[in-house]
């Protein structure tokens, strides 16, 4: 699997955004690390207009259409925690997670991050992180081959 699926500065903290925006948001840091194009972003809008992203447990993970594979460098995850909970079509996020994997390394992330949060827990320890990095070292797992 590639290293470091989800680097330090790819953990963020925010107050508010509108669900659009927190997708805009996920997505823009896996362009900034080069893991995709630019126009992965135009089809993690066209997921979540087929199906929403949001998992449950203040988790929404949008992605891309496998339409969009050919846009993807390398996997990579971004993490952004929201004060505010993010609108996600009547359901409360407060983590938004973009994910892009080659070939079918999302479906291991994917399950990685589902374990994490399925633990209520260990989702209020992610809530209470006092900042990225103690996020960051939470979700380190997600690292681990």
């Amino acid at each position: 699997m590639t290293d470091q699926i989800l680097p330090a500065e790819n953990v963020r903290l925010a107050t508010r955004a509108s669900r659009d925006e927190a997708i805009r948001a996920a997505g823009g840091i896996l362009v900034e690390t080069g893991a995709v194009d630019a126009g992965y972003i135009d089809s993690m809008f066209e997921r979540e207009s087929s199906v929403s992203t949001y998992m449950g447990n203040f988790l929404a993970i949008p992605h891309g259409t496998n339409e969009a594979k050919d846009q993807i460098h390398r996997s990579g995850l971004s993490v952004i925690r929201y004060d505010e909970p993010v609108d996600w079509a009547g359901e409360q996020a407060r983590f938004v997670v973009g994910i892009a994997g080659i070939e079918n390394e999302h479906l291991d992330i994917l399950s990685k991050i589902a374990i994490i949060f399925s633990d209520e827990d260990e989702v209020q320890r992610l809530i209470d992180a006092p900042d990225a990095a103690a996020l960051h070292a939470l979700l380190s797992e997600v690292n681990e081959s």
